[in-house]
This record gives C-alpha cells, sequence and structure tokens, in this order.
C-alpha cells in the first residue's frame, strides 16, 4: 500500500512541499518543494486505500474521520497544495469523473419536494451555527471587497448596494426575492428603496427569522416572506433578484427557472441575477459536496446558463464577473468559524466541526486557486428599460450610500442579537424565545411567573461578545426577550 500511495500521490503532486507518513510510518515528499511545507498523516490503511479508490469523496470523509490528520500547517494550506496542481483532478480519478457526468442530470433533477428536502438539509441546520461566522446581517453569499481593508460587514452592505443600484428599484415597485435566506437583502430594499418586497425560501429556519426580523424593523407592511417554491409565486413583479439560490435550480432546470422569471417579469422589469459560476465549461458537483453539503446543488458555466435565457425570451444587458470576491468572503467566513470552532463542537461534535472546517476551507481554495467565480446577470423583457452605459451603477450606489447613514442595524435578530439571546438563555437554563424587542432603560434578568420570563441586555452596535459585555448599559438602549419558562 505505501508503494502504491507514495507513487500515485507523487505523480499527482507536482507542485509545493508536502510530506506523507503513512500507517506503517513509512514518509515520503511530494512536490517541487516551494511554499510553506505541510505535513499529513494517514493514521490507518483503510483511509489510505478510500482515498486511492475514490480521491475526490474520500479525502474530506477521512478529514472528517479524523484518520486522515495534518501534523504540520492546516487543512487548509493542505487544500491550498492540492487544489493547484497542474491537473485539476488526479488521473487514476478520471473514470469516475467521467460516470459522475453521465449522471449529473438525475443528481440534479430538483423537483419541488426534493428541492425542500435538499434545502432543509443545509439551511435548517441550527442557526447558531451559522451566526458563528456569517456577518451581523447573515449574508451568505460572496461579498463584495470595494477596497483591499473592507471587512466582512463592509463587503456584505456593499454587495447589497451594488445589486440594489443595478436594478434600479423606484419608491413602491413590487420587488420578488427568490431565494431570500436570513431576508438580509429584501429588508435593505424594502428600508432603503422603499420597495414592496416578497422574499420566498424553502427554509422554514430562514423564513421564522426573516420575519421576526422585519417585525423587528417594522418593514412587515413592505417586506414580507413566505415558504414557496418560485415556481409557484404569484405575479407581477416590477423587479427581480436572486443572490445565492440558482445553483441549486439544476441543470435541467434552468429553462423552467427563466421562463418563470420571465412571466413574473412585467414589460419594464428589470431582474439581476447573482450566482457562483465556473470559468472552464459545463462539469460535475464535487462528490464530497454533494452528499455532506449542498445535496442536489450545481455551479453552472455561464455557457448552460445564456442559452437557456435566450429561450425564455429575456434580454442580458449587463454581466459583471467577481473573480475573487469569493475567495476573499470565504477566508473571512473560515478564519471567524475557526476562532470559534468549540462552540460548534458544542453545537453538533468533533466530526461536524472538521467537516465545515473542510468545506470551508476548500470552497475557498475553489475560487482561489481553480478558477471559480461569481457572475451577476442584468436582464429585461426589452431594449432601454435600463441606461446605455454602466455609469449609473456608481451613481446609483453613492445615492444608497448616502441613505444608508443613521440606518445601519444596531443589533439584528439575524447576527449579534442572536448570539446574545442564546448565550443568555442557555446561561439561565430557559425556555425558547418567544418575542423580542427593545428596551430604553436598564433591565436585568428576572422572572414574572406563570409561563414566561424576560432576559434584557444591551443593544448597542458590536462585533463581538466581549463588547457586548463591556458597553456602558446605562447610556445606550436595551433589548429583551421573552422566554418560555422551563418545565420542572
Amino acid at each position: 500500500m505505501d508503494r502504491l500511495l507514495r507513487y500515485f500521490l507523487r505523480q499527482f503532486i507536482r507542485r509545493g512541499a508536502m510530506t506523507f507518513t503513512t500507517a506503517s510510518g513509512a514518509k515520503f515528499s511530494c512536490g517541487d518543494g516551494t511554499g510553506a511545507p505541510v505535513a499529513a498523516r494517514f493514521l490507518t490503511a483503510d483511509a489510505e486505500r478510500r482515498v486511492l479508490l475514490n480521491p475526490e469523496l474520500a479525502l474530506g470523509e477521512v478529514y472528517m474521520d479524523g484518520t486522515f490528520v495534518i501534523e504540520n500547517g492546516s487543512i487548509a494550506e493542505a487544500l491550498t497544495i492540492l487544489m493547484d496542481q497542474p491537473e485539476i483532478l488526479p488521473r487514476w480519478a478520471r473514470l469516475q469523473w467521467c460516470l459522475r457526468y453521465l449522471v449529473r442530470h438525475a443528481r440534479q433533477f430538483n423537483l419541488r419536494r426534493r428541492s425542500r428536502n435538499n434545502v432543509a438539509r443545509h439551511y435548517d441546520l441550527d442557526g447558531r451555527l451559522y451566526s458563528l461566522f456569517l456577518d451581523a446581517d447573515k449574508q451568505y453569499s460572496c461579498g463584495y471587497f470595494e477596497t483591499p481593508d473592507a471587512t466582512l460587514d463592509d463587503a456584505q452592505l456593499a454587495k447589497k448596494r451594488h445589486l440594489a443600484a443595478k436594478l434600479l428599484i423606484r419608491r413602491g415597485d413590487r420587488v420578488l426575492d427568490i431565494g431570500s435566506g436570513w431576508g438580509g437583502l429584501g429588508l435593505y430594499l424594502a428600508e432603503m428603496t422603499g420597495a414592496n418586497v416578497t422574499g420566498v425560501t424553502l427554509s422554514n429556519e430562514q423564513l421564522q427569522v426573516s420575519n421576526a426580523r422585519a417585525a423587528e424593523k417594522n418593514l412587515t407592511q413592505s417586506a414580507k416572506f413566505l415558504l414557496e417554491d418560485y415556481r409557484d409565486i404569484p405575479g407581477p413583479f416590477d423587479r427581480i433578484v436572486s443572490v445565492g439560490m440558482f445553483e441549486h435550480v439544476g441543470v435541467d432546470f434552468y429553462e423552467t427557472y427563466f421562463r418563470r422569471c420571465a412571466e413574473l417579469l412585467t414589460d419594464d422589469g428589470v431582474m439581476v441575477l447573482h450566482s457562483i459560476g465556473r470559468s472552464e465549461g459545463p462539469d460535475v458537483t464535487n462528490p464530497w459536496i454533494s452528499k455532506y453539503i449542498f445535496p442536489g446543488g450545481y455551479i453552472p458555466a455561464l455557457s448552460e446558463v445564456t442559452p437557456a435565457i435566450e429561450r425564455a425570451g429575456l434580454l442580458v444587458c449587463d454581466i459583471e464577473i467577481l473573480r475573487l470576491h469569493y475567495a476573499e468572503t470565504l477566508k473571512a467566513w473560515r478564519e471567524r468559524f475557526m476562532a470559534r470552532r468549540e462552540e460548534a463542537v458544542r453545537l453538533y461534535d468533533e466530526r461536524f466541526a472538521r467537516m465545515w472546517e473542510f468545506y470551508l476551507a476548500c470552497s475557498e481554495m475553489s475560487f482561489r486557486k481553480q478558477n471559480m467565480m461569481n457572475f451577476q446577470i442584468q436582464l429585461t423583457k426589452r431594449q432601454g428599460v435600463v441606461p446605455m452605459t454602466r455609469d449609473y451603477i456608481g451613481g446609483e450606489e453613492a445615492k444608497l450610500r448616502g441613505g444608508e447613514r443613521g440606518k445601519r442595524p444596531r443589533l439584528q435578530i439575524a447576527g449579534e442579537l442572536a448570539r446574545a439571546i442564546a448565550a443568555l438563555v442557555s446561561q439561565a437554563e430557559m425556555g425558547p424565545v418567544v418575542r423580542v424587542g427593545r428596551r430604553r432603560r436598564t433591565r436585568k434578568l428576572r422572572a414574572h411567573g406563570g409561563q414566561h420570563r424576560t432576559i434584557a441586555g444591551n443593544a448597542a452596535e458590536f462585533r463581538t461578545r466581549n463588547d457586548f459585555h463591556g458597553v456602558d448599559q446605562h447610556r445606550q438602549p436595551q433589548f429583551f426577550a421573552v422566554c418560555r419558562s422551563p418545565r420542572p
């Protein structure tokens, strides 16, 4: 086994400096010796065998299982080497790739029930998990880094502003947000443009948080969120936006998707689609990602998307490629997750934490090393709806940036407030939160008797829990959470 492992890994790893120790104790090095050295160890012969037989699936699995460990460096540094080779796939794995390509349509055949099940597998995880690494607004898609020193929160706000600018929303416009997540974009559009926003999601977890946030911001009249499939939502809409959802549609449903969007969009309407894309033509979903992270998901090539747009009768007005923006977003997510990794272990277990670490690291390197990107496609139904040049985007962004002053959220259910409430509820051993609000004066944990108890804390703008506990509680507004009392 040692000889086979050494032969095949040396055939594949031509760049970088990576040393392996086998289960029997043998050591060998791969690569040309450039870059930071990484050392890895196989703890069992079974792990070695699995990686040789099915490397794309097995590497992530043996790392999750703890039978493949990084002794010098990190899994992100190991994947930096492994995903930066002259050949994307090891030669011995090409046959498996061909077989996966033949059946990719079946794996992405996302009818309504299957779509809902796929979404639940990922997005209905414990909401506290996502609060460990996302920004305060819980944007789970590529940020827009306008400057090299932009923070994650800056980049996610800039992404929402950039999309709003391309949509050219007028006050009172009916806006559909397909795949609305935790509601951040829809609430931004409703608040900043005066639009009437309808967001649709297939995640119960996201639906509850979105509507709670709308209530918290007094936007229930202009922002509503529904548990609905995009194929079933009635129209019409003046504007349609979809961010990070198209990757779950499936190749065989692209034409269905765009035809439905064309039916929902008014004649003078504008649509913007934001999606991950691949730069090198049609491919297959990585089998580990498909099994553990995004079942039914697929990252499209533009060559697969534009024909469906054309057949639906929509006009492409603008395409923008965001190259390394997602690499930087994923790096920020990974670093934030690793800083709070022990909390993820307490939420789930060590194996889950390793899975999530591998997911964030391999996703980052796919953008940094393997030419993944994001695209934003602006669509209309006729000519003359949007300006002839792109100068208007900067102008619209400047208007929105001015309007954001004084409206930036202090503490939101989707972000730090969720973390603070969860921590305090756990500390007080109380039941689930049933209501959230704000108070202007300091309140302390107290019991009301009966079925409910109240937690109150400071609602100042902050980025960490230490900031939360350190603010002057007499000068800032307060939040409170009403919780069910635990059963005796």
